[in-house]
């Protein structure tokens, strides 16, 4: 064995790494960075796939894609797991106007959110502005009626790490819709959750409440937000939208699987991967096409390798990460009801394909411990964040099947990740190519250190 272990167990953590180790996670970088797929296979999804919203034909096409590609690299076990999945169709496309008293017309840039209705054709009113959510929560019901409102929540750029920012703000997408509707708003506009100050809309899913009448969302980009909030320090104006989606009955769609048998403990099932649906605007390079790159790539690299994994390696391309995760639940129902397995880990990337810095832990303070033992064997490689954390929403489901389980989450840089998040601006071109490999690297050398850790 080429790691030594005080105790099998995870509850133990002291390790001390063979140089044989050391010299595995060499090979790894070296066959990621001067051998490497990945850069070419993500070019592959978002070009001659593009978007893959849930329902599409896209999405569609992107599973026989995984499959195929599963199959070319000559995983062990290749297949599809059904699942049924929601369809929403954006439709023509949004248009918006700011009116001011004077009757100048401002063209804006804009997204319908994931999952909103239609305005029916050409919709008006007087917009009503908020700088938070709790601003409208408080307002008087008679300021809202007829109008449409402007939530105009900036992301915290004091935040470092920009996730948190992110969840800071998310909020006002994902119930702005409800907390207007409840009000007797006829619509409802977001200040995009970026942080650039660009033209570039981002869009995202949102929900309704059955107590709450439905009003269409949109997304301002940031750049329009500025100038409708600028407007309204002012005068009065009237905001103009048309937006044609709509949903549509569930369609049958896959979660893509490939396997290397574990020669151990093959019922023991450590499942890696991201999630190969998208928003349909750009051609979700970073999200999540990075993870499908990252994840393929590091099954490839094991295998290339000639790796012979203690445990089952499960590699999972899942769908409809961004409007449901029927995807995530499904696998995790699938594999505790039906399968009757033992899963032993979980890891997922979706954070986007910038330069790896280390990863994050949903687990125990034992398992934690694990982890950061894997500090000092990853200084070459500049990784240095070992920490409690978010696993990711694919993998989240398997924590309620199995108890217990550890989900790892990938985490490269967050800096420029909200320049992309959900935006037309998310296509192959804005993915540095050995960014990408150092992922890659990272996450195929943290898999194998676990398989031989548990």
């Amino acid at each position: 064995m080429r790691i030594i272990l005080i105790s099998l167990s995870l509850l133990i953590s002291t390790f001390t790494f063979s140089q044989e180790d050391s010299i595995f996670l060499r090979k790894i970088y070296n066959e990621a960075l001067t051998k490497g797929n990945a850069y070419e296979d993500l070019r592959s999804l978002c070009k001659d796939i593009g978007a893959r919203v849930t329902g599409s034909a896209e999405a569609e096409m992107a599973v026989q894609w995984g499959k195929r590609k599963m199959e070319s690299y000559g995983f062990d076990k290749v297949y599809l797991q059904e699942i049924q999945v929601p369809h929403w169709e954006r439709g023509t496309t949004e248009a918006g106007w700011i009116r001011l008293t004077n009757g100048e017309l401002i063209k804006v840039n804009l997204l319908a959110l994931g999952g909103s209705i239609g305005t029916s054709g050409l919709m008006k009113g007087e917009v009503i502005g908020f700088n938070t959510l709790e601003e409208l929560k408080n307002a008087n019901k008679k300021e809202i009626e007829g109008k449409i409102v402007f939530i105009n929540q900036h992301m915290d750029e004091q935040q470092i790490v920009t996730f948190r920012a992110y969840g800071g703000c998310y909020a006002i997408r994902g119930y702005g819709a409800i907390e207007a509707g409840h009000l007797g708003a006829k619509a409802v506009i977001i200040r995009s959750l970026g942080l650039p100050i660009d033209e570039h809309p981002h869009t995202g899913s949102m929900s309704y409440a059955d107590s709450v009448s439905k009003i269409p969302a949109a997304a301002l980009s940031t750049l329009d937000a500025d100038k409708l909030a600028n407007v309204l320090k002012n005068e009065s104006a009237e905001f103009i939208l048309e937006m044609d989606c709509r949903d549509y009955p569930d369609v049958t769609s896959y979660n893509v699987i490939g396997e290397m048998t574990g020669s151990e403990k093959p019922n023991n099932i450590i499942t890696f991967g991201g999630h190969l649906d998208s928003w349909d605007t750009g051609e979700g390079a970073h999200d999540d096409g990075a993870g499908i790159a990252h994840t393929l790539e590091a099954m490839r690299i094991l295998k290339e390798l000639d790796y012979k994994p203690k445990n089952t390696l499960r590699l999972v391309f899942f769908m409809n990460e961004e409007n449901g995760n029927r995807g995530g639940k499904g696998y995790a129902e699938w594999a505790k009801g039906q399968k009757h397995e033992n899963h032993i880990l979980a890891l997922e990337s979706d954070r986007g394909g910038f330069s790896p810095r280390g990863f994050h832990i949903d687990g125990t303070e034992e398992q934690l411990k694990i982890l950061r033992s894997y500090s000092e064997i990853f200084r070459p490689y500049e990784l240095h964040v070992f920490d409690k954390g978010f696993g990711g929403v694919d993998i989240s489901p398997l924590k309620e099947q199995f108890e217990g389980i550890p989900l790892v989450g990938f985490v490269p840089d967050s800096q420029r990740y909200f320049d992309f998040h959900h935006a037309p601006s998310d296509v192959f071109e804005n993915v540095n190519k050995r960014e990408l490999e150092l992922g890659c690297a990272a996450i195929a050398s943290v898999l194998y250190l676990f398989d031989l850790a548990l």
